[in-house]
């Protein structure tokens, strides 16, 4: 069982640790340091939703029902392509810095509406947590929930870990430059993967 789960953690590892939307969310969110626990609880329990979804079969039922995958694949693509749009248009328009006593902060609400869809919206989540998770889940028989608790372990330390450990990143987001570069490569990141998603 104990094989179970640290398998569990390192599959889960392997699948999260790649630059993505929400990682990139994540990672500007606690630079930030606005709403870091809530948005970082917010990722790694849909995560586990997800995971535990995959390991107990819903897999087999996406496997069967693909239009659902597709459908997902479109939102998820319109949505990421506007996210992308807006980081640009911040990279060339904004002269942010960090400031620590920022007037403008967007609700809670805001926040975690905008967290949720970067999860949700995100077919490949749905590949990664579902088919592939759930998959490689079967290997484990007798103990299949404790490889999912060894990936949603994997999802909390990676989740929080980024969170919280962004603000030593902070003496170099004192810059307006740094933030306009950190825009551009979060629009990249988000165009790439809305272009991937089409093809």
């Amino acid at each position: 069982m104990l094989n179970a789960y640290i398998q569990g953690l390192a599959v889960g590892f392997s699948l999260i640790i790649a630059i993505g939307a929400q990682n990139a969310f994540v990672l500007k969110q606690g630079l930030k340091q606005q709403y870091v626990f809530a948005i970082c609880m917010c990722c790694a329990l849909s995560d586990a939703i997800l995971i535990f979804a995959g390991v107990l079969g819903f897999s087999q039922l996406m496997l069967v029902n693909p239009h659902w995958i597709n459908m997902a694949k479109y939102l998820g693509a319109t949505f990421l392509a506007i996210y992308g749009a807006q980081h640009f248009y911040q990279a060339w328009k904004n002269e942010q810095r960090l400031d620590t006593d920022q007037k403008d902060v967007p609700s809670l609400y805001k926040v975690l509406l905008i967290c949720l869809m970067l999860t949700w919206l995100n077919p490949h989540v749905y590949l990664d947590a579902l088919v592939l998770i759930g998959s490689i889940s079967t290997q484990y028989s007798n103990a299949q929930i404790q490889f999912a608790l060894g990936a949603i372990s994997a999802s909390f330390v990676f989740f929080f870990g980024l969170g919280y450990a962004a603000r030593y990143l902070q003496p170099i987001f004192q810059r307006p430059q740094a933030w306009k570069i950190l825009d551009i490569l979060i629009g990249c990141v988000m165009w790439s993967i809305a272009v991937s998603l089409v093809n």
